[in-house]
């Protein structure tokens, strides 16, 4: 029995991984990314505020607005 790890549980992906050796080079990518996210001295966005951005956008293309 093959136990997958939580990442892999959650994120959608378009096809299982084809061998033990891709699922673990996934895993390892996937947790250099988030080992990358929480050490980054970059200035963190509140949910909120990057909520309020998708929104606008996505109402500004209803509008037939351009987005950049």
């Amino acid at each position: 029995m093959t136990t997958k790890s939580m990442a892999t549980k959650l994120l959608p992906v378009r096809s299982e991984p084809e061998g033990q050796e891709q699922a673990d080079s996934y895993e390892r990518w996937f947790r250099d990314k988030v080992e990358s996210a929480m050490n980054s001295t970059k200035p963190r966005i509140p949910h909120k505020k990057v909520i309020a951005e998708i929104q606008s956008r996505l109402n500004a293309k209803r509008k037939g607005h351009n987005v950049g």
